[in-house]
């Protein structure tokens, strides 16, 4: 592991494995870090692709600055990383939660550098997305105490919540990056996706999503979309599908993955 200067800022990196794909993981907002990923799909992927794991700014072991929390900054953010990483060729983004918005924005500002998506349980940019946070992160010590024990009752899998002291070191950074940052304010300062930003998404994309989400009767409207997207509705699961079905999940990728390097070799074989 380690930091790399990005965009006046340091972030926490890991970079390892080797293959046909370079997969970069996009975490989930305030209570979440690259840990999440490093605990359920990030080895396993690594086995075959080059693995890059990072956490958002403000998030983790990443630098926690007063601003440059909107949607493009976040976004400018990965596009730098990926220069500073020397990254030149195309990237599988993969999401969860609130890294599913941020993989899908970088993907329509950034198409040529994307080789496709995964959405886990990704949230969209709609509507009713930049009240829904303000209102979830209006909240107190004890409030955020509770939203990690809710965490921890669903993350099983999830090593770095398995002791008070990392479960009370969340807590204390999630109440630092909401109360004393820019965070809340400018990572809802951005509108909503379009129907034709979507529709511009051309890389093939994979959405998992838990079919008693919260959030899957507006996923639905969100893929329909999506010109090249391949759907899989886990039934029984919610929004917390990674550490719910972290191996179905895990699996799911995998064969995803698999699908694309054939493609790649029959695009050149044609060639």
């Amino acid at each position: 592991m380690s930091l790399v200067q990005v965009r006046g800022h340091e972030v926490h990196v890991r970079d390892f494995g080797r293959g046909p794909h370079t997969v970069v993981f996009v975490h989930g907002m305030v209570m979440d870090n690259m840990a999440s990923w490093f605990f359920t799909l990030a080895n396993p992927v690594s086995k075959s692709a080059r693995v890059i794991l990072y956490d958002l700014r403000g998030h983790g072991r990443s630098e926690r600055t007063e601003s440059g929390y909107t949607i493009p900054g976040l976004i400018a953010d990965l596009d730098g990383l990926l220069d500073a990483l020397e990254v030149r060729e195309r990237v599988v983004l993969v999401g969860n939660s609130f890294g599913g918005l941020l993989a899908l924005s970088y993907a329509i500002a950034h198409p040529e550098r994307v080789e496709g998506l995964v959405l886990v349980d990704g949230n969209m940019h709609d509507d009713q997305w930049n009240d829904e946070v303000r209102q979830r992160f209006s909240i107190s010590g004890d409030d955020v105490e509770a939203a990690v024990a809710e965490i921890k009752r669903y993350s099983f899998r999830y090593a770095g919540l398995d002791s008070p002291r990392k479960r009370n070191q969340l807590g204390r950074s999630a109440w630092r990056l909401v109360h004393r940052t820019d965070f809340v304010e400018e990572v809802t300062s951005s509108p909503a996706f379009t129907a034709e930003e979507l529709r511009s998404v051309s890389c093939p994309v994979l959405a998992l999503y838990g079919a008693d989400s919260e959030l899957a009767e507006r996923a639905r409207r969100m893929i329909e979309q999506l010109p090249d997207c391949e759907a899989v509705w886990f039934e029984g699961y919610t929004h917390l599908l990674l550490w719910e079905a972290s191996e179905e999940v895990r699996r799911r990728v995998s064969e995803w993955l698999d699908g694309l390097e054939s493609s790649v070799d029959e695009g050149r074989a044609g060639g």
